[in-house]
């Protein structure tokens, strides 16, 4: 069975940084060991109570997104075996399938999101301006709708607690520089484009996802934190997908959605989430594991 882990505890390792959902150690000065959690965010809030297993599956679906789109653009993964880094006395099962040795990057300070259909922020932005993030769209389009092509819309990195903010692509010139942006607005669009068709073959559709990258002394660019995972994208059935709705889906909408229904300010802390969507969300990530990466739970 998955295990449960809410916050990881490696004494003699220095943890450098505590997020949302992973906690980030240093090895050394070029590898990090990167722990993911089963806590689980919406909103930008990390809410109370883990989803039993969720980091398990979250790591196991970004390693595999990582091997298919190595060729693509290169990602942080090391092929360390955890049992050469873990303190001495750490129960090894609790962290094999959601720990991995990682190059220590420097981030690029923002959250590089395709957009293959109007959905989330996006519709609401459209609703508002007719455009996303100073990019004209066509009049018309309703909730859900297919985009005439996948669209980079970069957002502002926020703390813990902070919302994210849709930006431009000319602030993320502004602050890191037209070579870097292109870089990233390039590898963006590829990998989601490479992936989409892939999904689409599975009978699913990859909405919209979210990349963190970094880049390393040398100035080369890297893939890193996670990839097309439940938790940074939005993944619907494609024999239930219909415009002018948010369409069902395997990822952690279904918690946004009832969050939705509850009278919450969409700040700290958040409302304790009911047994039966944490089930139910479960279950959703189970079976997109298995149905993108082939990869089944015991």
């Amino acid at each position: 069975m998955p295990t449960s882990l809410l916050q990881s505890d490696l004494p003699g390792l220095e943890l450098i940084h505590r997020g949302k959902v992973r906690d980030v150690y240093a090895l050394s000065d070029d590898r990090l060991l990167m722990v993911a959690t089963d806590r689980l965010s919406a909103f930008d809030v990390v809410l109370p109570g883990p989803i039993p297993g969720k980091g398990e599956m979250l790591t196991q679906i970004s390693n595999f997104w990582f091997a298919q789109t190595a060729q693509l653009v290169p990602n942080h993964l090391l092929d360390v075996p955890l049992a050469e880094v873990l303190p001495a006395g750490t129960e090894l099962a609790l962290y094999a399938k959601r720990a991995v040795v990682a190059r220590r990057l420097k981030p690029v300070p923002v959250e590089a999101i395709a957009r293959g259909y109007l959905i989330g922020s996006g519709w609401k932005d459209y609703q508002a301006t007719g455009s996303l993030c100073g990019i004209a769209l066509p009049t018309g389009l309703r909730q859900a709708e297919k985009l005439p092509e996948p669209i980079f819309t970069p957002s502002t990195k926020a703390a813990v607690g902070d919302h994210d903010q849709n930006v431009s692509f000319d602030a993320v010139v502004a602050a890191v520089g037209r070579e870097l942006a292109e870089q990233v607005r390039d590898a963006t669009l590829a990998i989601y484009r490479w992936a989409a068709a892939y999904a689409a073959e599975r009978g699913i559709i990859i909405a919209d996802t979210k990349f963190e990258f970094g880049t390393d002394a040398h100035g080369k660019l890297y893939v890193m934190d996670e990839m097309l995972t439940p938790d940074s994208s939005r993944f619907w059935p494609a024999d239930q997908y219909r415009v002018g709705i948010s369409p069902p889906s395997y990822d952690k909408q279904f918690v946004r959605d009832w969050l939705e229904t509850q009278p919450w300010n969409k700040t700290a802390p958040g409302p304790v989430i009911p047994d039966s969507v944490i089930e139910a969300t479960a279950a959703k990530y189970a079976e997109a594991l298995q149905r993108l990466a082939g990869i089944h739970l015991d």
